[in-house]
């Protein structure tokens, strides 16, 4: 195991590596901007480096920065938790260069499966279903229209390179396909660097069931079953929770095989999450890769009782995984809520400030992850998460009990947040039955509306 690393990323997910290196007994080095220095990440961390001013490119993505910290300090292994960094394979190269470990995939991993058209002809290749579309990505918007007209409406526009909603479109007709398809180029190449794109035939009302796996240098690779993604606004996340409401046991057991020959197609090494579309038909597809932990992936570590971010930095050292697929065992229901500096009421819009007040809920089942405290200030210079609310229940009822019970004693003033948006969904009718699909939140605002 290693003595000391580098946690190249900042706020709660930076906290959560924290705690995983004490109970391993290594040294953690914190990096921050110069609005961080209040964060706990840089209280509870053994050393911590300022890398630079507010703006992430002077700071979280200054790769010389992170670097020179990394030698000055003299760790072995980098973190790079999720966002930011975690999944750019030239860092993670400059890394292995410098003889410091990248605690995370190979960078032919993180390349291959960043590249959506690659990564899904990787998939393809493995046997596990993916959804109809461009065999490459489309260039012109001649192209685009004659493809989507072989398809047939509607369609969804991606970006190659892309992630968290940018670069995507849907489109139902002609007209809206031109527009959608200059759009969707124009903010890949801004968000992305790399104005590629490809066009897939849209499911329509699909669930989003993400599979977690793990594998080791030696070739072994397991799956820590699904998460449910479905609720989710704009392609971000708002709550998960494991196992899905729908999946039955042999549905979960040929999803969670497909993600295993995804992973292990490209000899894929560490945490990773394979993403899948399910229909109403119960028919998947394979959607794209997460080459990194991802923010929900406490539910798996509620469900199955793996710290999966101490198994990263296990595989890292050069360890094998400690069991196999059948060893995997899954217990009760969890839910994850992201708690973000948000007002649901007022399209979501972020409200940075300072917190007067924060009572953190507690009790049975009950797991917060968060960097924030009273007094803290949310920072306008970076993503609203303020926490993750986590609960565990023997049945997906308790789960969702302990959830609202949870959610009433979670104070934070005055800044607004998504609290009250998280108590509406868990009255919710449709959400009760499990009944719902990617346009839940849209239809729940409009519920509201009427």
């Amino acid at each position: 195991m290693f003595s000391k690393i580098l946690i190249a990323n900042r706020g709660e997910v930076a906290l959560r590596i924290i705690r995983a290196c004490k109970e391993l007994g290594v040294r953690t080095v914190a990096v921050y901007s110069q609005p961080d220095i209040n964060s706990l990440h840089v209280k509870y961390a053994d050393e911590a480096i300022c890398i630079g001013s507010a703006s992430s490119a002077n700071s979280y993505l200054n790769i010389p920065s992170i670097i020179s910290a990394a030698e000055i300090t003299d760790v072995e292994a980098i973190h790079p938790g999720y966002g930011f960094l975690a999944e750019d394979a030239h860092f993670a190269e400059i890394c292995e260069s410098c003889k410091i470990k990248f605690i995370g995939p190979t960078p032919e991993n993180i390349r291959r499966m960043g590249d959506k058209m690659a990564a899904k002809d990787s998939a393809k290749k493995a046997g596990v279903p993916t959804i109809p579309g461009s065999k490459t990505c489309v260039k012109t918007k001649e192209d685009a229209m004659k493809i989507s007209k072989d398809m047939k409406y509607p369609v969804i526009i991606k970006a190659s390179a892309g992630g968290g909603g940018k670069g995507m479109r849907v489109c139902h007709n002609d007209v809206r396909l031109i527009s959608a398809f200059l759009t969707a180029q124009r903010e890949a190449e801004a968000a992305f660097g790399n104005p590629d794109v490809y066009i897939e035939k849209f499911i329509e009302r699909p669930r989003h069931i993400e599979i977690q796996i793990i594998g080791d240098a030696f070739g072994h690779v397991v799956h820590l079953g699904e998460r449910d993604c479905t609720i989710q606004r704009r392609h971000q996340k708002l709550i998960e929770e494991s196992p899905s409401p729908v999946l039955s046991d042999k549905l979960r057991k040929k999803m969670g095989e497909a993600a295993v020959k995804c992973a292990k197609s490209i000899a894929y090494v560490n945490a990773g999450t394979v993403e899948f579309l399910l229909d109403e038909d119960n028919s998947f597809y394979f959607m794209e890769m997460n080459t990194r932990i991802q923010v929900e992936h406490p539910i798996t570590e509620a469900v199955t009782g793996i710290d999966l971010v101490k198994e990263q930095l296990k595989v890292a050292s050069g360890e094998k995984l400690a069991y196999k697929q059948e060893d995997i065992k899954f217990d009760g229901h969890a839910i994850e809520c992201r708690i973000n500096a948000e007002d649901p009421d007022n399209d979501f819009m972020p409200c940075p400030g300072k917190i007067d007040t924060f009572n953190a809920p507690g009790g049975r089942g009950v797991r917060l992850d968060s960097h924030a405290y009273q007094g803290y200030v949310i920072s306008p210079y970076y993503d609203s998460m303020i926490g993750k609310l986590i609960v565990h229940g023997k049945t997906r009822q308790e789960a969702v009990s302990i959830c609202k019970r949870a959610l009433d004693e979670f104070i934070i003033e005055p800044i607004k947040t998504t609290i009250p948006f998280h108590r509406k969904v868990m009255n919710d009718p449709a959400f009760l039955k499990g009944k719902f699909s990617t346009d839940f939140v849209e239809k729940l605002f409009a519920k509201t509306q009427d």
